[in-house]
């Protein structure tokens, strides 16, 4: 936790109400996001128990499994939930744009792409697993199952691959998005429960956070936001339930022979399917508000400038996916050495770039970089726009800047910069004072001898430099997966799918 985040959730606890730690929403949120909402049985795995799912507060999908230890009926549920989640992505693969890259090439490009909300990283969690243990199941052979599951559980493991990315936006928790633009006057840990959180964020009229949070601990009013329910509801309410249910199953086969008992059987088994809808959307509708509710406050935030650059990519990935599915391309079990290594180097140069295009956007998330030295401000004192550097053959623009500062400077002479609200233009320290620095710019004037018009700070302008970019690093070289070294198994074997593959456990 930094400085700043920590005095943030002090003032929460003095105001009785969560603090901004951003003044713009720094992800994409779609026109019509789908709402999941998990419930998994306790001691299982990847056991479902129900969803609710939809796109709107009022269009929401219950779904449940009546008895979640029954093989058939698991797959069932998914087979449910496809019908929901395929046609929702399938939407998005209409209308598309051409996309030239620098080489001259030309290729197609989704316009938009899915979005998928759940309470928290459980969640998350819990939907990778359902798409491990669904992507590889058959339509055909033994077990077979509906044709669209293993779509589901390809399309489940991309949305969890690309949860991992940060900054994406096509699978979010909604615990850490509330995280990252508020702090609360409780822990991080106490944070992951969506109603305390959004307690803190909007109590209600006449509370304070600490109340509201308080409020939310009590699993009757609101029930735990998944995938995990209460001990308490397990033991008291659905254990009878699914009792009376499996009663109901042991007598359709006891009584399979008697004609005469099998409108009772049916009635007695209804009876007890439609007990465990009710007391199964009890647990989820509660969710279901607060997540609608949390979409309600990003969305009062403004756009952060560099999340539709993001977005951009997220489409990207989407698009190439969905061809991907479209051709056949298999998707493997497990990445190769290789390509475990080309994951791991984008999902490190995304961090990077997604903290500093945070930072470029936001003043708040500045100010910790500000904090720790790695970033100044002020007012620029002193400026020559016109200043050539003769030194080499040709002339060169290249101006000087003296900012005034009060902010601790750990930048050493010699070193780039870069300006917060023209992320484009570097400059060099040239010289570091007591509460001055005198800058070089480098770039973002334009090609002439002459900058464009704004492209230099002006005196009395405030500014912000940073040691960092906005891009981060270049791309890695790695190695083809052919001329993978010894050391780590040498070139993988051909990724080609097999019965076995089908075998992949629940649990």
């Amino acid at each position: 936790m930094s400085t700043l985040t920590a005095l943030a959730r002090i003032e929460a606890v003095h105001s009785g109400r969560a603090q901004p730690l951003a003044t713009v929403r720094h992800c994409h949120l779609g026109d019509r996001p789908l709402v999941v909402v998990l419930l998994r049985l306790a001691g299982e795995a990847a056991a479902p128990l129900a969803a609710m799912v939809g796109t709107g507060p009022d269009d929401s999908t219950l779904l449940i499994v009546a008895q979640p230890r029954n093989r058939n009926l698991r797959f069932a549920f998914a087979a449910e939930l496809a019908a929901v989640i395929l046609p929702y992505v399938e939407s998005f693969q209409g209308r598309t744009e051409v996309v030239t890259n620098r080489a001259g090439e030309h290729r197609e490009r989704y316009e938009e792409a899915p979005q998928l909300l759940v309470p928290n990283l459980g969640a998350v969690g819990f939907l990778r697993m359902l798409g491990r243990s669904t992507r590889f199941r058959r339509p055909d052979g033994p077990y077979p199952v509906d044709p669209s599951v293993p779509l589901l559980g390809r399309w489940l493991t991309w949305f969890a691959d690309r949860a991992e990315r940060p900054g994406g936006s096509t699978l979010m928790a909604m615990t850490e998005l509330l995280g990252v633009h508020w702090a609360t006057g409780q822990s991080p840990l106490e944070d992951g429960n969506l109603a305390a959180l959004l307690g803190w964020i909007d109590p209600p009229a006449g509370l304070t956070g600490q109340q509201a949070a308080a409020r939310a601990e009590d699993p009757v009013d609101f029930p735990p936001a998944g995938p995990s329910t209460h001990p308490g509801f397990d033991n008291e309410i659905l254990a009878p339930a699914l009792a009376a249910y499996d009663a109901a199953e042991a007598a359709t086969v006891a009584d399979a022979a008697d004609p005469t008992a099998e409108a009772a059987i049916d009635a007695a088994r209804e009876l007890a399917v439609r007990r465990l809808r009710e007391v199964l959307a009890s647990q989820l509708e509660p969710t279901w508000r607060l997540m609608w509710r949390s979409v309600e406050l990003l969305r009062e935030l403004p756009e952060a400038p560099s999340a539709p650059t993001r977005w951009v990519q997220d489409r990207e990935s989407f698009s190439y996916f969905a061809q991907s599915l479209e051709e056949g391309f298999p998707q493997a079990r497990r990445d190769g050495a290789v390509a475990a290594a080309i994951r791991l180097d984008r999902l490190e140069r995304a961090r990077t770039e997604y903290d500093a295009q945070r930072a470029f956007d936001d003043p708040l998330v500045m100010a910790e970089f500000r904090l720790t030295g790695e970033a100044f401000g002020g007012v620029i004192i002193e400026c020559d726009p016109t200043r050539l550097d003769e030194t080499g053959k040709k002339a060169k623009l290249r101006p000087l800047v003296r900012v005034r500062t009060e902010d601790p400077v750990r930048v050493q002479p010699g070193k780039s910069v870069f300006n917060a609200a023209r992320p484009g233009q570097e400059a060099k320290v040239l010289e570091v004072d007591q509460g001055s620095v005198l800058l070089e710019l480098c770039s973002g004037m334009g090609g002439g001898k002459t900058p464009k018009p704004g492209s230099v700070p002006e005196v009395g302008e405030r500014v912000c430099f940073s040691s960092f970019g906005s891009k981060g690093w270049g791309a890695t070289s790695f190695p083809d997966r052919e001329d993978t070294p010894w050391t780590h198994g040498g070139p993988p074997q051909e990724y080609v799918p097999t019965d076995e593959d089908a075998q992949e456990v629940w649990e």
